[in-house]
């Protein structure tokens, strides 16, 4: 699932032809790169990709002042299309992606087992720092934000309040895993 490309063409639909630095300035208007796994930079590759597949069309060719040429595009009747599927798969797919931490908490390094205790300190302590800053952003936007918006921003804080819940119980089951280890097999 490509969120750049539901971004893309929902803003074109919705807001009519834009050039790429239009949709840029979009994007960091709705700050995307806080809640999604768009990067601002991305946007002029993922519109010439958009193009190319014919989802979006080249309507003309604008200069203001001294600034350069800019293509200006608008959202295709195929393009209107694949939106609809797009958004539709979004909706349906759950995704939760597999966290490396995971595979290396199960692969443990015997001669560091003293280490995790710290190590697993400072990801909670990192996780609460996020959580915190998370919150006061969106409680800083709020007043601008529509419902489904405040619940995007709400899902994200409890994404991280359930990452630090469950470092928590693997903090404390941390002995036991320690001395299963030590004791050249798998935890109690």
């Amino acid at each position: 699932m490509s969120s750049i490309r539901i971004f893309i063409l929902a803003g074109l639909e919705e807001r009519g032809p834009m050039h790429g630095h239009q949709l840029r300035l979009l994007a960091e208007e709705e700050h995307v790169a806080l809640w999604t796994d768009i990067t601002v930079g991305a946007l002029y590759g993922a519109i010439k990709r958009l193009a190319a597949e014919d989802l979006i069309e080249e309507v003309r060719v604008e200069r203001s002042g001294a600034y350069p040429q800019r293509q200006i595009w608008a959202i295709t009747d195929a393009g209107r299309e694949a939106l609809g599927g797009l958004r539709l798969r979004a909706l349906r797919e759950i995704v939760i992606k597999p966290d490396p931490f995971d595979l290396a908490i199960t692969r443990l390094q015997p001669d560091h087992l003293g280490d995790l205790p710290v190590t697993i300190a400072a990801r909670i302590t990192s996780l609460s720092a996020m959580l915190a800053e998370w919150e006061a952003h969106a409680a800083a936007i709020d007043r601008y934000l529509t419902l489904a918006e405040k619940l995007v921003m709400k899902h994200r804080a409890d994404r991280l309040r359930a990452e630090i819940g469950w470092h928590e119980e693997l903090s404390a089951a941390l002995p036991a895993i320690v001395a299963g280890r030590r004791a050249g097999g798998d935890e109690a």
